[in-house]
């Protein structure tokens, strides 16, 4: 009796979970197929792919922590993700395209679109989201997406194995959804350079090249207590002002680029890179993991003048920059980082510093 009793639990079970599928998958209206562009739970989505037909490609990957991973090594700006968690979920079918203008709409988009693939964690059994058993990852969604409809209030898509592309928009949203699915990696990364917090940073070394004088390293043994060294003769200096060293090195907490430079050259590039940088800045992790941010000065835009109404040899608001051992360089302000390329008199007291001066050889 145990054992009849056992199969018909099993076989109720079965029967459940078919007539959920059954019920599930049933129909085939337009509505379902505008449905089937939108991912109700963004929460699940583990990776997504974009590309477009000049071989660009975008692949962002949800990590194990939560955060994500940009082509497998880089920092994702964490609000070009929401944007897209928002546009996956929010995106709705308005209408199909006009039979009068399909064909064409095709044609255009068989020569310029964006594929996007969307990957879930989905469970082999699921029954109303209560009992969900077998979790693996899975390709549910790709489709096509086209550009702006002629009046920019709405976005063509083409769902892989439809027939018919649609106007696809956010319901309540003024404007086309397009531009979002940019498939340049440029566009992804994060504008992050560095981003610690004091108890985060073991030491930092900032290099002057064309000042060595002006070289310094902090190094933070305990959160309250710094020594501060020359990188000349790698000396310590006796007295400092603390408050000032930890005002310092509060401003890794948030230090940005302005943009990557992904269209310079090789050439170019190589040309930057071959010289010796005017700063180097290294931080060091408390796990012991180094940071470096190499930056050179840049020549002026003709028109940009100096202080004094000459034309600037130098450019006065950018400079060239290399985040770690990046493939691009970027173009990072002083602006943002005058405060961290600060020389190591700035810290000392002046009581020290006429110590110092009145030790040092004439």
């Amino acid at each position: 009796m145990k054992k009849y009793r056992t199969s018909i639990v099993v076989l109720l079970v079965l029967v459940v979970v078919a007539a959920f599928l059954i019920l599930k998958n049933r129909g085939g209206t337009y509505r379902n197929k505008s449905n089937s562009f939108a991912v109700t739970d963004t929460s699940s989505i583990t990776k997504f792919f974009l590309a477009d037909k000049n071989n660009n490609t975008v692949k962002v990957e949800r990590s194990a922590g939560g955060s994500w991973l940009l082509n497998g090594k880089y920092e994702v700006n964490p609000t070009m993700v929401q944007v897209m968690l928002t546009t996956f979920s929010g995106i709705d079918a308005m209408a199909p395209v006009a039979k009068a203008t399909r064909n064409t709409i095709i044609r255009l988009m068989a020569g310029k679109s964006v594929k996007t693939e969307i990957y879930q964690r989905v469970y082999r059994i699921n029954l109303f989201n209560y009992i969900k058993l077998f979790p693996h990852e899975k390709l549910t969604r790709t489709y096509y997406v086209g550009d702006a409809t002629q009046d920019n209030a709405g976005t063509f898509m083409l769902m892989e194995g439809y027939d018919d592309p649609y106007v696809v928009n956010i319901p309540g949203f003024r404007g086309f959804v397009a531009t979002r699915y940019s498939p340049m990696e440029g566009d992804w990364r994060s504008h992050s350079v560095f981003r610690f917090r004091v108890p985060e940073i073991s030491s930092v070394s900032v290099q002057f090249n064309e000042a060595p004088e002006r070289s310094f390293r902090i190094t933070n043994q305990d959160n309250r207590k710094f020594l501060l060294s020359t990188l000349s003769d790698n000396s310590n200096i006796s007295r400092f002002d603390t408050m000032k060293v930890v005002q310092y090195l509060s401003q890794y907490s948030n230090l940005n680029y302005e943009r990557l430079l992904d269209e310079m050259t090789r050439t170019k590039r190589d040309s930057i890179l071959g010289t010796t940088p005017t700063n180097e800045i290294t931080l060091t992790d408390k796990t012991g993991k180094p940071h470096t941010l190499k930056t050179w000065k840049r020549k002026a835009d003709t028109g940009q003048l100096d202080l004094e109404g000459n034309q600037a040899v130098w450019d006065l608001e950018r400079m060239y920059a290399l985040i770690d051992k990046s493939d691009y360089l970027v173009s990072v302000q002083y602006f943002v980082f005058n405060d961290v390329l600060c020389p190591i008199q700035w810290f000392i007291n002046p009581a020290a510093m006429t110590q110092k001066q009145a030790t040092e050889p004439k």
